[in-house]
């Protein structure tokens, strides 16, 4: 064994938002864990966007948020704008996003980190791993273990804790890293998660040099160990615009996009945002013409396009060299103009990655009115980087051939500062729960958006940056931003990340909603109050019904049929909101609309953002019953699937009439349940049917005496 300088339970490699979650997770259940990054002040730098969250992204904050993770936290402390997206929309989809003050966010994340007791902070490079050869330690199909016991089983939130992942596929075990300066630290557990920076090689148009981000040195010495240990890797590519001096943007060219007038925060526990009450706009533009032809005419000067980059980049946030080239017929592109913090007066424009030479890019915003006279402060550029295919990785986020790394983030092949959190925690929450030889934390694509992310990769691989979609879940009606914290929240708890304080407002907050709820569906609807929602003004009626036919003040009518249903029942009519019962409500329970000092009371016609939205998840459950009662039928028969585990003993080239072509698949993901092996790219249900029926025969096999 080599001799250490230090010892730790946990090293976590990367400082990014999955570095963060991850080293957090850790040292908040109690574990002694290291942080390595090249610079300390560049912890969580926001290398792109300066914003959180959005389409999906804002789910998986809420879902990070839920299971006690800190991205929410700080976005509602440094946010500048919030916005509620999709509003007009179902509220499966709603989505919060929050415009960061980019230097606050990492000076904020700074701050949280280095008060957390258990977790050090350190500058320097990791240039390996050390790994050694063990015996080979296999736990029995289906049985997990915590302190030496049987793992619980039986609940939804029991079975999370499952041991769900084979525990030795190789004989290799992580025992520490190495660093360049040659100094070598102790650790049981490793988590990589290095981003862009391995091997990351920046373009702008001809030139181009070895960077993890512009400035910054690439991870060159760890990303040559990880392909010496095996894993198969692939090479992507992501991109970033140009940032301007606000100074010189003429803005009366531009409509104005504000924030909501009340905020809503990304985290459970957060009352109110910080910077509530002096939130800045962002600003709407458009490509021209003109654009368009400087881009046609010095395409063939862009590196994606010249052949000198070769890998995949985002297919859902493409350079605006590419938009141009694949959509010929669209005369204008969007583009966002969002400020980067209260500070300074750098502007990133958002919708204009480019990895073209300056001179064109300076061009570029030449031609649109407005931008004609900006400045440009830093460039757009492209870079490629390391990654490693993430069909090496167990649903704990470890890899399957040396037990006890992790990766997180970037390195599997995601894109998005939020789809890098959300396995942070996850791999940080993992790592801590091996160490401590307790049952990993495994959710359920049923359940979180976050399991979604972790069994597409895990069970598809990516060749291209990986972005969460609501379209990608299967129940997002029940996936929603507003139960995030009902779903994950027990979880959280169990592993010790929600504190004492925490737990208790999370019950208080159940109770309240169960209250409501029961409530409406046990008070009958009377005639004060059917009047007095005919003569509420129209703002009050759900977009829906201002949409139909009129009755004078532009809302359908209400019949009075509807008196003596539950006020639950009459809620379920498209014409009725929540909002238009708060009158009743304040007079049934008046100590919902109470809170404390951080939450303003509210009038009839305007409800701050937390009593609303706990309003509108009442709204949602009753409105959408029938719904998400049948969502649970579907999802209670896929969970039998996923329930149904492939052993690790299970030989597929045995299986008669399994095509080499699948043999090939399975063997390459070794899927741990017939639910994951049906979402493996070409594995038809033919081949599931038959993996399922060769597992009874393999069994019997093995159980048979055998003869000497």
């Amino acid at each position: 064994m080599p001799t250490f300088n230090e010892h730790f339970d946990v090293v976590v490699v990367g400082a990014g938002h999955a570095g963060c979650e991850a080293a957090m997770a850790a040292a908040r259940v109690g574990l002694k864990t290291a942080l390595y990054t090249l610079n300390v002040d560049l912890i969580a730098q926001m290398s792109c966007n300066p914003a959180i969250g959005g389409i999906a992204k804002g789910h998986l904050v809420r879902e990070v948020d839920a299971l006690g993770g800190i991205m929410g936290e700080i976005a509602d402390a440094v946010g500048i704008q919030f916005r509620l997206l999709n509003t007009s929309r179902g509220p499966a989809v709603w989505s919060p996003r929050a415009q960061c003050d980019k230097q606050a966010y990492r000076l904020k994340m700074r701050e949280v980190l280095e008060s957390q007791p258990n977790l050090k902070i350190k500058q320097a490079e990791v240039a390996d791993v050390i790994v050694e050869r063990s015996a080979v330690r296999r736990q029995p199909s289906g049985s997990s273990f915590v302190d030496g016991r049987s793992s619980f089983a039986g609940s939804s939130e029991e079975s999370a804790f499952a041991n769900d992942q084979r525990l030795a596929t190789s004989d290799r075990t992580i025992r520490g890293v190495l660093l360049r300066d040659g100094r070598r630290v102790a650790a049981s557990a490793v988590i990589i998660t290095t981003g862009t920076f391995l091997n990351g090689l920046i373009h702008c148009g001809e030139q181009q040099y070895p960077a993890g981000r512009s400035g910054e040195p690439p991870a060159v010495l760890l990303g040559e160990a990880l392909k010496k240990l095996g894993l198969r890797g692939c090479r992507l590519k992501t991109g970033t615009p140009p940032r301007l001096d606000g100074r010189t943007i003429d803005w009366s060219r531009f409509e104005l996009q504000p924030g909501d007038a009340d905020p809503t925060p990304f985290s459970f526990r957060t009352h109110r945002v910080a910077h509530h009450d002096k939130q800045v706009p962002c600003y709407i533009a458009f490509t021209t013409e003109e654009t368009h032809r400087v881009i046609r005419e010095n395409v063939h000067r862009s590196p994606m396009y010249s052949g000198q980059i070769q890998s995949i980049g985002p297919r859902y946030c493409p350079s605006i060299e590419d938009k141009i080239v694949k959509f010929p017929d669209k005369t204008t592109h969007q583009l966002f103009l969002e400020p980067e913090g209260l500070n300074t007066h750098e502007i990133y424009v958002n919708g204009m990655s480019t990895s073209l030479p300056i001179d064109v890019q300076l061009a570029i915003l030449k031609s649109i009115p407005g931008l004609d006279q900006a400045e440009m402060m830093r460039p757009g550029y492209a870079i490629e980087y390391d990654s490693i295919d993430p069909t090496e990785l167990n649903r704990t986020l470890e890899t399957k051939k040396i037990a006890g790394l992790f990766l997180a983030g970037q390195i599997n092949g995601t894109s998005g500062y939020e789809e890098a959190a959300c396995q942070g925690i996850m791999a940080g929450l993992n790592a801590a729960l091996k160490v401590k030889n307790e049952a990993p934390l495994v959710l359920d694509r049923t359940e979180a958006y976050t399991a979604i992310l972790i069994d597409d990769l895990i069970s598809k691989g990516t060749n291209e940056p990986y972005r969460m979609f609501t379209s990608r879940a299967e129940f997002r009606l029940h996936l929603r931003i507003d139960n995030a914290d009902r779903r994950l929240t027990p979880y959280g708890r169990r592993v010790g990340l929600i504190s004492d304080g925490a737990w208790v407002e999370f019950q208080a907050k159940q109770r309240r909603l169960e209250e409501v709820k029961k409530l409406l569906e046990g008070t009958k609807l009377r005639a004060a109050v059917l009047e007095r929602i005919e003569s509420e003004p129209e703002e009050h009626a759900p977009t829906a019904a201002k949409a139909g036919a009129p009755d004078g003040r532009g809302r359908p009518s209400l019949h009075e049929s509807a008196m003596g249903q539950s006020l639950a029942q009459f809620l379920k009519r498209p014409e009725i909101s929540i909002e238009q019962l708060v009158p009743t409500l304040r007079e049934l329970v008046p100590h919902f609309f109470v809170r404390s000092a951080d939450h303003q009371p509210g009038t009839t016609g305007h409800l701050p953002s937390g009593i609303r939205n706990e309003l509108k998840s009442i709204e949602t459950e009753i409105k959408y019953a029938g719904y998400l009662d049948q969502q649970q039928r579907s999802i209670d028969r896929l969970k039998k699937a996923e329930q149904r585990r492939i052993p690790e003993w299970f030989d597929y080239d045995s299986v008669s009439g399994l095509s080499r072509e699948m043999q090939e698949k399975l063997r390459k993901v070794q899927p741990q349940t017939l639910g994951q092996a049906s979402r493996i790219p070409g594995v038809t249900p033919a081949a599931v049917s038959l993996v399922n029926v060769y597992i009874e025969i393999q069994a019997r096999r093995r159980e048979q005496p055998s003869v000497l």
